[in-house]
């Protein structure tokens, strides 16, 4: 039974269509290791175990009369604790969520559900998905399966824990500075910053706010392209909404690369990373030179992104909590309160012109990026760190000014809009695993795939299990 909680999405959910293994049979499989693995890494806080072999039961009747409907049909799932679930316990990670049940589902849950998938429950994150280290003060802290003296990342810190250790095959997660491409990275896992529009979302704060997006997560390339093909689609609940289908992601990955360029950048133009992630990384360029891609180094003139990032996610914390930060102030963490407060400080002068600094920064990557198809650098400037410590404070004994400095390897690429993929690329001497980070052009979240996937199959580092799950 343990054989199926290890087994690809895309070859499980061919096994249950082919009546090989039974819904149930699988549900039961990943609710055991769950039982088994989680005490000792605390990734999904809310299960849903009954509720989940009852949905296993009717889709084995279904199965029966030859009814499948949906590409996810059959397997498990859990739910990042910042999405609403209808009837199911939604914390955000906040005391002051302790006990909330949605009456309403997310948009993408609604997808998920539609497509087939069996809702197990809902995995840990940061109070209020703020940070890129998983802990809070209603569950705790989320280990790192491969030394849980170690962080997993964040913010979808639960989801990354329980795909490395077979828990859930697929798993939903979002992405702000980091927040799907740093915890991939920590886990040995796949995470996909998807395009602003291409995962529409509700409900939602600011319908037109192009910062945060949601995403897949999955423990390979072609996993997280299936789950992508059941949340991606139009909907006019998101303004933003990307018209083309989801279905365009379930074609074969496969692409000859041969004379594709792709910019190779060791620190995205003098950012601190540590030497463990560089040495880590440094021979995978190889690996991309080996597939026929013509590897230059370089990278796109990223000058004014912190500042970009900093008033826009500070502006859109003050959308989102202002109005707790006023009614709930002391049960929030200082993070949290000191980057509201940073946005209430925000003159219209300041907004206009992380705007226009935007627009500017997009027009010199989109001329890069006619140069080069792919831009490739580290997922993260540290590999993972001790899970007492909140964030990073420095790196390579270059000392950062805020919590979220850490992480501008992603950030930076967040201000862009552009799809990013971290892609397992290698361990450090100690065993900590470390991701790659690939870029593609504006909304060619396909192109990312193909390349990530090209990448994982060259290399095979995704295959390395965590300790605790063995």
């Amino acid at each position: 039974m343990s054989d199926l909680c290890f087994l690809t999405a895309v070859e499980l959910a061919d096994r249950i269509r082919r009546r090989q293994v039974s819904v149930t049979e699988v549900v039961r499989a990943h609710l055991a290791q769950i039982e088994r693995v989680n005490p000792r890494v605390n990734a999904i806080v809310t299960l849903t175990a009954e509720r989940a072999l009852d949905d296993a039961a009717g889709k084995d009747t279904a199965l029966a009369r030859g009814d499948a409907p949906g590409p996810l049909f059959g397997l498990p799932i859990a739910h990042k604790d910042l999405v609403p679930t209808k009837g199911i316990r939604t914390t955000l990670g906040s005391p002051i969520y302790r006990d909330h049940v949605p009456t309403v589902d997310g948009l993408i849950i609604e997808r998920l559900r539609a497509a087939g998938a069996v809702t197990l429950g809902k995995t840990n994150t940061p109070e209020f998905g703020a940070g890129s280290q998983t802990f809070n003060e209603v569950f705790g802290r989320t280990l790192n399966p491969y030394d849980v003296t170690k962080t997993c990342g964040g913010s979808s810190g639960g989801a990354a824990v329980a795909l490395a250790c077979g828990m859930v095959p697929i798993a939903d997660g979002s992405d702000t500075g980091g927040s799907l491409r740093n915890p991939a990275a920590f886990c040995n896992v796949v995470g996909l910053r998807t395009a602003p529009g291409r995962v529409p979302a509700w409900p939602r704060e600011a319908a037109w706010s192009s910062l945060s997006v949601q995403g897949p997560m999955a423990r390979t390339v072609a996993d997280a392209a299936l789950l992508l093909s059941a949340m991606a689609g139009p909907d006019p609940r998101s303004p933003i909404a990307i018209t083309q289908p989801g279905e365009m992601f379930r074609r074969p990955l496969e692409r000859d690369f041969r004379g594709v360029r792709v910019a190779w950048s060791r620190d995205l133009g003098g950012l601190p990373i540590d030497r463990r992630v560089t040495a880590a990384l440094e021979p995978q360029r190889k690996a991309f030179e080996t597939l026929g891609c013509v590897v230059e180094d370089g990278e796109p003139d990223l000058s004014d992104a912190r500042e970009i990032f900093q008033a826009l996610r500070a502006l859109s914390f003050v959308m989102r909590f202002g109005t707790l930060l006023a009614e709930h102030r002391h049960q929030i963490k200082d993070t949290v309160i000191w980057n509201t407060e940073q946005g209430l400080k925000l003159t219209a002068r300041e907004l206009g012109e992380a705007e226009v600094k935007r627009t500017a920064l997009y027009h010199r990557v989109r001329q890069f990026m006619e140069r080069h198809e792919f831009l490739v650098l580290p997922a993260t400037q540290v590999p993972p760190f001790d899970v007492t410590q909140p964030y990073v404070t420095e790196i390579e004994r270059v000392q950062l000014p805020t919590y979220i400095d850490w992480m501008r390897a992603c950030s930076d690429i967040t201000v862009t809009g552009l799809p990013a993929i971290s892609v397992p690329g290698g361990f450090t001497p100690d065993g900590l695993p470390v991701g790659v980070q690939i870029v593609g052009r504006h909304q060619d979240e396909w192109g990312v795939l193909q390349l990530a996937h090209a990448f994982e199959q060259a290399t095979g580092i995704g295959r390395r299990r965590p300790p605790v799950a063995v």
